[in-house]
């Protein structure tokens, strides 16, 4: 009976060994599907993210498919291989690619009494394969054929690849969760440094999350997390990796994380957008060029930005602090009286535009913006658009304008909700606009110490329009100096119909403006439209002494292994488009402006004691505030105000460029000074004015008109005027003049 049962035992077993030599036959020889031959196993490459990094090489973005950071094996920390072969394959150096006994297991206790918990049995080399080429359903041979197949492919990456070179590939491909591959991208997201920078208790919550990515993750299950490394800590221990001592006292610390999720909080998303769109453009020219095919999302480049680290995050800084505290403040003001009639009507009449009319007050669960964080409350399509509408947009911009090189970028108040880019927003330029009609008149050959009217103006062919000055005063004469200094409507008005309006033109569109320039006395007062982008590299030409400059972002493009496809060699201004004798002139006044005119709170209640020239500008009821600062080494440019105009503060006090937009850069300047590496290299004084007119604006800001004077002026001087008339004049009076030697426009005469 024990022969015949061992006969047929025997007989069984022969018939299992060779149904499951068939069945390996049948899969290596593709049946189910291709086996990745060897040159394919040596050809194999992991498409990789491409990595944005600052001036000073800090990570601030990537580009991919699939994130993964390729490293190499002399970039893994010890003991991060020591818990990875304690925990996931204990006899990895002693097996060539399969481990019998696991393999075995499986195929017995799996398949065979259909055990589900009976370990995977995969080594280290097995998962290798599984991670390059992935997994492919066969309906219940599925584990089968997949365990097979694994097999021979990693019998086959033994052949090729050293122990070393088979973990490095794995630790590159293994998933973490959260679209994260790769350990280096998985370090950088749960602990935000490179793997070389991990502890060892660090190290053991990457390797435990191996085994469910989804439920040992530490941002989600912070508690599964800390469980499963302390398990991979006690493997390492049992193992001989760690000390009993060292074990416990790593097992007694808590988990911390430092999570940088880059692709939705990132500190540079608008800038990022930018980049992208010039290194496709700069791609798509070496990819005519090389045989090699280049592509952001999947060759790991490595791209070089000019963005500064320090003042990105000081920018960042100042937008949470001063924007939260402002919008406050415009939310209390709609929350009662005539400025919550006008957004209630306004609301309806968007809806209406929008064509949402039925379900608008039913309420759900959406998440809401706020500088505080977001937060999930349950309100109406109504209320989510009064709240949108009442948010407080706002762009930053820094360039050096020397070489156009970009230092800050922020575009907005929150990438993944306001993707608009504010830098490129069209809005009214208000005051920020003067020092362009003051720059054309220097230009012309007027100087600081000629007078300019302040007296009531009314202007008969524009519906008797009477411009006003901010503060409502009218008489006597201000200095050009004072009036661009001070922001004086009046006198502004009046340079403007003195200058020919060609000259004006040439100088707005030399300059880079995009939107055309009308002939009305309101575009004296800033009613012309540009972004923020054009105007801060107008002032770059102030700055540089009347060069055209154009923005630059990228430094420069290399593979990971350092190869050079791009370095930018156009950092440099070239173009002359204003002279130099203006410039300087326009910068003394400007420096004015900041220390006595309408900028001079950014020394007084800030302590900012760096040299600067600046203006601010303030459009038509407060609808968008301006600030502009620089000095030869910076430009600093940003714009405050909310979607639409119809939205803004009711007072000066809050809704003023001086209120609402220069405490932005303040703020920057403020830790910009303290910073000795910044101070030295970008906030260098202003040369000093040619001594020839190195007196220039030693005259009284302001004069008043004698009584005499007084009397004649008002018996024969008719106050009213034609726009058109004076226009005329100006450009008539332009045609005539012969361009004036150095010494006339110096000491010309100096009151008209």
């Amino acid at each position: 009976m024990i022969k015949k049962i061992t006969k047929i035992f025997v007989k069984l077993l022969l018939v299992a060994i060779l149904i499951f030599g068939l069945f390996f036959a049948a899969v290596s020889f593709g049946v189910f599907g291709h086996v990745f031959t060897v040159k394919e196993l040596k050809d194999f490459k992991n498409d990789t993210a491409s990595l944005v990094v600052s001036d000073d090489g800090t990570l601030i973005g990537k580009y991919f498919v699939k994130n993964r950071t390729n490293i190499a094996f002399d970039q893994i920390p010890k003991h991060l291989i020591n818990a990875l072969i304690a925990t996931e394959d204990t006899r990895y150096f002693d097996h060539k690619g399969v481990d019998s006994r696991s393999l075995f297991r499986v195929l017995f206790k799996t398949i065979l009494l259909q055990q589900k918990r009976s370990g995977g049995g995969s080594t280290i080399t097995q998962q290798l394969a599984k991670n390059m080429y992935g997994r492919k359903i066969y309906g219940p041979l599925t584990m089968p054929v997949t365990k097979i197949k694994e097999a021979i492919l990693a019998s086959r990456i033994e052949n090729i690849y050293s122990k070393e070179e088979i973990l490095t590939l794995y630790l590159n491909t293994v998933p973490f969760g959260e679209n994260v591959l790769g350990i280096e991208s998985a370090s950088r997201r749960y602990f935000n440094k490179n793997i070389g920078a991990l502890k060892i208790e660090e190290s053991a919550v990457l390797i435990g999350m191996l085994k469910a990515n989804t439920y040992y993750n530490p941002r989600l299950y912070p508690e599964h997390a800390l469980n499963r490394r302390n398990v991979v800590l006690d493997q390492m221990k049992k193992y001989d990796y760690l000390t009993n001592e060292i074990t416990d006292s790593i097992q007694a610390l808590p988990l911390v994380l430092d999570y940088a999720n880059l692709e939705s909080e990132g500190i540079a998303n608008y800038f990022l957008v930018q980049v992208k769109k010039e290194v496709n453009a700069i791609l798509k020219t070496i990819n005519k060029e090389n045989d090699t095919v280049y592509d952001i999302r999947k060759s790991g480049l490595i791209i070089g930005t000019t963005l500064n680290i320090d003042l990105q995050n000081y920018a960042l800084s100042a937008f949470k602090s001063h924007l939260g505290k402002m919008q406050n403040r415009l939310n209390k003001q709609y929350r009662s009286g005539s400025s919550k009639v006008a957004l209630n009507k306004l609301v309806a009449a968007q809806l209406k535009k929008l064509k949402l009319t039925k379900s608008v007050d039913s309420k759900k669960n959406r998440e809401v913006f706020s500088w505080k964080g977001f937060y999930t409350d349950s309100i109406s399509v109504r209320d989510s658009l009064k709240h949108a509408l009442t948010l407080l947009q706002a762009g930053l911009l820094a360039a050096d304008p020397n070489t156009g090189a970009i230092k800050i970028w922020v575009g907005g108040i929150d990438f993944r909700t306001q993707p608009y880019d504010q830098i490129f927003a069209q809005r009214q330029t208000a005051s920020a606009f003067k020092p362009i009609i003051y720059l054309t008149a220097f230009e012309e050959g007027a100087m600081p110490c000629q007078y300019l009217d302040n007296a009531p103006l009314v202007l008969t062919d524009f519906e008797n329009w009477q411009p006003q000055n901010y503060n409502h005063t009218t008489g006597g004469k201000y200095s050009i100096a004072a009036s661009l200094a001070k922001s004086m409507n009046i006198p502004t008005v009046n340079l403007f119909m003195q200058i020919p309006f060609s000259s004006l033109e040439n100088t707005w569109y030399n300059l880079g403006f995009s939107q055309r320039l009308l002939k009305k006395p309101a575009t004296a007062l800033g009613t012309s439209t540009a972004s923020l982008y054009e105007m801060a590299f107008a002032y770059a030409s102030f700055a540089n002494g009347g060069y055209k400059v154009e923005p630059q972002i990228i430094t420069y493009i290399k593979t990971s292994e350092g190869k050079i496809l791009f370095e930018n060699k156009n950092l440099s201004t070239s173009v002359k488009i204003l002279e130099k004798l203006s410039t300087d002139i326009l910068n003394a006044i400007l420096q004015k402006a900041i220390v006595e005119g309408t900028g001079r709170s950014i020394q007084n209640a800030y302590g900012i004691n760096l040299p600067l020239a600046g203006k601010t500008g303030t459009s038509q009821d407060y609808a968008d505030a301006w600030f502009i600062a620089y000095n030869p080494n910076l430009v600093l440019a940003t714009r405050v105000g909310a979607t639409l105009p119809a939205i803004h503060f009711n007072n000066g006090a809050n809704g003023s460029g001086s209120s609402l937009a220069l405490p932005l850069v303040a703020k920057i300047l403020q830790k910009a000074q303290k910073n000795k590496k910044l101070k030295n290299k970008y906030f260098v004084n202003f040369e000093k004015l040619p001594i020839e007119i190195e007196n220039a604006l030693n005259c009284d800001d302001y004069v008043d008109i004698s009584d005499i004077e007084k009397m004649f002026e008002s018996i024969f001087k008719n106050k009213n005027t034609t726009f058109e008339k004076a226009s005329k004049k100006a450009e008539r009076k332009s045609k005539r003049k012969k361009k004036k030697s150095l010494f006339k426009r110096i000491f010309g005469k100096k009151d008209e």
